[in-house]
């Protein structure tokens, strides 16, 4: 692989919403080497702010200016992306949006998932989880 690595949906929720400033500090830092996110993750944090956090559109807006403003790469859910989250969900018994979470880091050919969701350390071929929380 290539040293690329695609970050979950909560780093994203972390940086930017979430009351702990030390775990804040954590998420942002990590998206600092992130170089990928998904629409899935776009959408995802759109949930979260509007029906958990109770952010105004307006206030939604904002962040999502200032995640294009990063610069990330945004990886698209194609219907190959689905095809392979369908496939690892049923091979790897994970949930399917996490699935379509891995297709689509192992399809934008990164080495390294940041996400506090699924196991640390395990393995989808050339993808390794990494929670961006645990001290390593």
């Amino acid at each position: 692989m290539t040293g690329r690595a695609f970050a979950d949906t909560n780093v994203l929720i972390y940086a930017a919403l979430l009351d702990d400033p030390d775990k804040a500090a954590q998420a942002k830092s990590t998206l600092l080497v992130t170089h990928v996110l998904s629409v899935q993750v776009l959408n995802e944090f759109v949930s979260a702010s509007i029906g958990k956090f109770g952010r105004t559109w307006p206030e939604v807006e904002a962040d999502l200016a200032l995640i294009d403003q990063a610069g990330f790469e945004i990886q698209p859910v194609t219907r190959e992306v689905h095809d392979a989250a369908v496939e690892l969900a049923r091979r790897h018994h994970l949930h399917i949006y996490d699935a379509c979470i891995v297709a689509a880091a192992l399809e934008a050919g990164c080495d390294t998932l940041w996400s506090e969701d699924l196991q640390a350390g395990r393995q989808f071929g050339g993808l390794t989880v990494k929670n961006p929380f645990e001290v390593e």
